[in-house]
């Protein structure tokens, strides 16, 4: 059975219930309403009759029902009601619609009125089955002298009722059939909104939709026009550390990173570097606005912490090839000196140049010799120093004592790795700031309570007022330098601020401090406490 037909049936079934009940209920009502109304006329007329002076004399009369009988007729036929009957006290009847049954004793129990109460209800008499109502005539002294019954055939009642309910059916048919034809227009909206998609397609399409999202590695999380969280797939959860349960109706401005939601409000065709917690993404958004009105709005992230990592590996390896290429062109050159004085037996001159070039190559580090019990931040260093070379930027190397991070345990390795990460995006921060002829000096102290480092350069510094800025996301210390015109004209730019970013989340995991300030050499400072015993994130 097609969507359509089900449609149609069930609404029909429900106008079709509904009106039934509807008509049950009205039906019941009138019903109740005519049967009062009767009540209240055959009340007024079985006590008019019962307080007439003329029906009260005519007891005391010889004949009474010569009296009773007229007037009790004449009242019946004005009060179309079926029968009106005046007995005596000992239940023997002075009126009566049929005058041979005057005379005779009633056929049904007449103690309730004659005990002076008001008895209503519904009895079969010698005309049949009646609602009536029997109440006490009294006389002198409020003494009971006989009774008043009024009644009505439930025949008629039953025809003045069926009567009168052709209109209300007629009425109750007509709701039907409008309700009919509503629900199929209904009907037909609907199938028109769903594309005349059939149930089973529909949920096809959205097992197929539900594969798709929470299979994609790409995150993605959309929001209504109020900004309200309504799909987060599973790479979005991931990747943005939300909760597994629960993300519907939350407003994305409560979870997400402010960066986050501003590339969501404003919209990023392109895709925009930003940091999650200590992962950096790219983020995509289609804009929660369109001509001035609020709209839903879709986040796209891809992680890029990965890419990120092996680019900084690549650039560190690229200039590591250019130091190794430099220092094989300056041994190719010593030799080719050697060999001349040699030839021209100047062999004491050969001697004073091996002797000048003996004092280090060009991966040569100032103060190398403390840092080596640490291999990993050891090879860092030699990179960065190979780059700082090629640049013409002399960095240097201070430690109180050998830096090395005791244990085999994993909190004792992952501080190891935090620490490379820390010092890798701070000289990068500091190569970047500094021009040829300029000093970077790094400092390394391994003390009880945890590291203590420092990373000085002669550069030109960071604005005064603007430290702490440097370490918000998209924020470099480059960008504090430039005006807004330099700024927007500098595409780069967008890609800048996440490495400051990244160290400051990082040392607060782990439970340290960190802070930028003027250095001594002019420039920028640096400086990096963290407890080498807590490596919980925070």
């Amino acid at each position: 059975m097609s969507l359509r037909l089900q449609l149609l049936l069930l609404q029909a079934l429900i106008v079709c219930l509904v009106v039934l009940a509807t008509g049950i209920v009205a039906a019941s009502l009138a019903e109740r309403a005519m049967r009062d109304a009767y009540l209240d006329r055959m009340v007024g007329v079985a006590l008019s009759v019962a307080r007439l002076p003329a029906i009260k004399d005519a007891f005391d009369d010889v004949d009474p029902a010569a009296v009773i009988q007229p007037i009790a007729e004449a009242i019946r036929e004005a009060s179309n009601v079926t029968y009106v009957v005046v007995t005596d006290a000992q239940g023997i009847r002075f009126s009566h619609t049929e005058p041979l049954r005057i005379g005779e004793m009633v056929s049904t129990d007449p103690s309730i009125p004659l005990s002076g109460e008001v008895y209503v209800g519904t009895q079969t008499g010698t005309l049949g089955e009646s609602w009536r109502i029997k109440v006490p005539v009294r006389g002198a002294g409020d003494a009971v002298i006989g009774t008043v019954s009024v009644g009505i055939l439930e025949s008629s009642l039953q025809e003045e009722f069926v009567g009168g309910l052709w209109g209300l059916v007629l009425a109750l048919v007509a709701a039907a059939m409008i309700g009919i034809f509503g629900a199929a227009a209904v009907t037909a909206y609907i199938r028109r909104r769903t594309y005349r998609l059939e149930p089973t397609e529909i949920a096809s399409l959205a097992g197929s939709r539900d594969t798709m999202l929470h299979g994609l590695s790409e995150g993605i999380v959309s929001v209504d026009a109020a900004g309200r969280i309504t799909l987060a797939n599973d790479a979005a959860r991931e990747l943005l550390g939300l909760p597994a349960e629960g993300l519907a109706g939350i407003q994305a401005s409560e979870i997400l990173d402010q960066s986050l939601v501003a590339v969501l409000e404003q919209g990023e065709s392109e895709g925009q570097l930003v940091l999650a917690g200590e992962r950096v993404l790219v983020a995509r958004s289609t804009g929660n606005e369109l001509d001035g009105r609020a709209i839903g709005a879709t986040l796209l992230v891809r992680d890029h912490t990965e890419l990120h990592r092996l680019l900084h590996e690549m650039d560190g390896a690229q200039s590591l090839t250019s130091g190794l290429q430099s220092q094989a062109h300056e041994f190719a050159n010593t030799l080719h000196v050697i060999s001349g004085l040699l030839e021209l037996g100047l062999p004491d001159d050969a001697r004073e140049h091996i002797a000048a070039k003996m004092s280090g190559g060009p991966l040569g580090i100032a103060g190398e010799d403390t840092v080596l019990a640490f291999p990993g931040l050891t090879a860092l260093l030699l990179v960065k120093a190979s780059t700082a070379r090629e640049l013409g930027i002399t960095l240097a190397i201070t430690s109180q004592s050998a830096v090395e991070i005791p244990g085999e345990t994993e909190n004792a390795e992952q501080l190891r790795g935090d620490l490379v990460t820390i010092i890798g995006n701070l000289l990068d921060n500091a190569l970047e700031a500094c021009t040829a002829s300029n000093r970077i000096e790094v400092s390394l102290e391994l003390a009880t309570t945890g590291i203590l480092l420092t990373v000085d350069d002669d550069g030109p510094g960071i604005p005064e007022g603007q430290h702490g800025r440097v370490f918000e996301n998209g924020v470099s210390s480059k960008t504090l330098h430039l005006t807004e015109t330099d700024a927007a004209g500098d595409g780069c730019l967008r890609r800048r601020g996440i490495g400051l970013a990244l160290v400051r989340r990082i040392v607060l995991r782990r439970g340290g401090t960190v802070s930028a300030d003027r250095s001594r050499l002019g420039g920028a400072v640096f400086t990096v406490r963290l407890p080498h015993d807590d490596g919980r994130d925070r």
